[in-house]
């Protein structure tokens, strides 16, 4: 991990039930085999593309108790998917005749969404078999429920087993789930795992990164942070390049600085009115219970305008699930912090919508389609993803659906590119993280980001974070524990999709070697090293169960979490300033890039290696980073996989707008 209502305070209300106690201690207790199922109905349809990869023998640890209670997900059949695909690509294709001619939600409904009567009958099953249905959409797409152990046995005819995955302990089918015969015509797919509630926020927080280590010392090297690029240096072993002096590491950059970057200020004082009459949504696991009070504290501390009952608002749940699974609500509220203040900060005027959903599996879809099915936003953020497409096919073709519905309403969804590279070092093989490898999603990459003394813009690489610990040797010296550049850490996600074919908007510009004839991401890219990252300001949960809170203080953090509001926030300012829809942007980005006077920043390798210092006085490391070496994603002139068409520029948005 690289990581409504009105703002009083949220109250999570605790499940009491034992099913819901047994939801997190089934995960690492066995009980006896529960009988096997019985023999399924006849006329019955099996669906062998919503088994997970990892669910196999080799990763078996046990079997879950029958009564620890599993979140499922049942996705119904569009009446004509492919149907719902093209008309998604034409209007939000530039040249198009039907380009820009969105669907209301109703509209959507009665065109391309299952029969009412359809969603009612699955409703009706699930029911009939004993589970809660916690969440219906209005689009009627899918349904999301719980159910025992036994329950799901039973529904599905599988036996469920508890299974490690990403070094946790997860419930899945031991076999294909099938549905009766009546009710299979209506489904495209069943999740009946646990695998979706390892989604994770996309980012990194100041100090999450350092490696235990066992006594803690005084670090070698003190790295006193540098507001701006190459402020401060410290004098350190020689580098790749011979260098004794390298910069440390920045303290975060400034909401003003931001927007400098991005071309939409000064750099000394904020433009206050970039984005006035947009609204950008937010989707994020949780609630923080001082999310108002603390963008508020920040703003008046950074020189942005207040957000007020008028500009900011809140949709949530009233009960939350899963807490210890999705890493309890104090793990999403960095998070949330970041994508408001990142949001805020490059689109100042916009108003903000924050939805929460009840868990970090289906209850994220749940808070995605109440802005979709009510039309809430045009721009949606969502910097979350699982781990590269580790999901079973036919969720990934049940959660496109939605992606289908936003692009044919006219809404934009960005979606983080991921914080670990080519997910290789943790699935054994290369891939980009879904969402954002979704053909109807904006897959948004990172940067490590320089900037002068004057806010001026420097330089970008891709962002990678390689780095090699600093020791001290008997005499006192310092060496490096190896050779540079040492181990890769961290980068933003990228690389070929094995789900999707390739969308007609990349041809152009993404290389055919590249590409396979698969859907590549990102598609654009902004700033995410944590090396080189953004300010924030939260008042900290202290306790989860009754979310006490600390004072408010300020952090650095990074990821393509920071990279993904980064971007909405531009893409609402760019909407203000040209009254445009931008909508599904990416045909538009890949038109605009491809034009002349493209203003987007075409990020390419650096010619010479690229070092920062930093200490981890908790841990009493100082490391020495090589920056732009992002796993196997290499960034070249023109596309590439870690920074899509390039960086983004205030200009850029705006000319993606123009395409309308």
């Amino acid at each position: 991990m690289v990581f409504h209502r009105s703002s009083h305070r949220l109250s999570f209300r605790i499940l009491a039930t034992a099913a819901s106690v047994a939801c997190v201690a089934g995960l690492t207790t066995t009980a006896a085999m529960a009988s096997p199922p019985s023999p399924p109905p006849s006329h019955s349809k099996s669906y062998p593309g919503s088994v997970p990869s990892w669910a196999g023998s080799r990763a078996k640890t046990g079997i879950p108790l029958t009564n620890t209670t599993v979140e499922g997900e049942i996705y119904l059949q569009l009446p004509d998917e492919a149907a719902a695909q093209r008309f998604a690509t034409a209007v939000s294709t530039p040249g198009s005749p039907s380009y820009g001619h969105y669907l209301s939600p109703a509209q959507w409904k009665a065109q391309f969404a299952p029969s009412q009567a359809a969603t009612d009958q699955l409703v009706a099953w699930v029911k009939a078999q004993g589970m809660v249905v916690t969440g219906v959409p209005a689009s009627g797409m899918y349904v999301v429920f719980r159910g025992t152990v036994a329950q799901i046995n039973a529904a599905f005819q599988v036996a469920e087993q508890t299974y490690s995955f990403q070094n946790s302990d997860v419930i899945g089918p031991d076999r294909a789930p099938t549905l009766p015969g009546d009710i299979a015509p209506l489904v495209s797919g069943v999740s009946i795992d646990q695998g979706r509630l390892l989604t994770r926020p996309d980012s990194v927080r100041e100090g999450s990164d350092a490696q235990p280590s066992g006594q803690v010392a005084p670090v070698p090297l003190s790295t006193p942070c540098s507001g701006y690029w190459d402020e401060k240096e410290v004098a350190v072993p020689p580098t790749q390049t011979g260098a004794t002096s390298v910069p440390t590491v920045l303290c975060g950059y400034t909401p003003a600085q931001m927007q400098a970057t991005y071309g939409i200020g000064d750099g000394t004082t904020v433009n206050a009115t970039a984005g006035s009459g947009q609204t950008v949504a937010i989707i994020d696991a949780f609630a923080s219970p001082t999310m108002f009070q603390d963008a508020n504290q920040y703003s008046s501390l950074h020189g942005l305008p207040a957000l007020t009952s008028s500009t900011y608002s809140e949709n949530l749940p009233s009960v939350y699930y899963d807490q210890a699974l999705c890493a309890q609500p104090s793990g999403w509220q960095g998070e949330e912090a970041l994508d408001v203040e990142a949001v805020h900060s490059t689109a100042p005027g916009a108003s903000i919508l924050y939805a929460a959903g009840f868990n970090c599996g289906g209850g994220l879809d749940i808070a995605m389609s109440k802005i979709l099915d009510g039309k809430l936003a045009t721009i949606v953020s969502n910097s979350y993803g699982n781990v590269g497409e580790a999901v079973p096919a036919d969720s990934l073709r049940g959660e496109q659906d939605i992606h289908l519905q936003a692009a044919a309403e006219g809404i934009g969804l960005y979606f983080s590119s991921g914080d670990s590279g080519d997910e290789k070092a943790n699935l054994g093989y290369t891939s980009p993280d879904f969402p954002a490898s979704s053909p109807f999603v904006t897959s948004v990459g990172g940067t490590s980001l320089a900037l002068g003394a004057s806010n001026n813009y420097l330089f970008e690489t891709s962002w990678g974070t390689t780095r090699q610990r600093l020791v001290t040797q008997p005499n006192g010296s310092l060496a490096y524990g190896g050779s540079l550049p040492g181990v890769f850490v961290y980068g933003g996600g990228g690389g070929t999709s094995a789900a999707f074919a390739q969308p007609a908007y990349q041809a152009a510009l993404v290389p055919a070697s590249l590409a396979n004839g698969k859907r590549v991401s990102p598609d654009v890219a902004a700033l995410a090293d944590p090396w080189t990252g953004f300010r924030i300001g939260l008042s900290a949960i202290t306790n989860d169960h009754s979310l006490n809170t600390g004072a408010y203080a300020e952090e650095r953090i990074g990821g393509t979490s920071l990279a993904c509001p980064l971007t909405a926030g531009l893409m609402a300012s760019a909407q203000a300033a040209t009254g445009k829809q931008i909508g599904f942007a990416n045909p538009a980005v890949y038109a605009a890039a491809a034009a002349p006077g493209a203003a987007m920043r075409d990020v390419a390798s650096p010619s010479m290696p690229v070092n920062m210092a930093r200490a981890y006085p908790a841990t009493g490391q100082t490391y020495v980073a090589t920056l732009g070496l992002d796993s196997s994603l290499v960034s070249t002139p023109g596309y590439d996989d870690t920074t899509g068409v390039g960086s983004m520029t205030e200009t850029f948005a705006q000319q993606v707008a123009a395409q309308h």
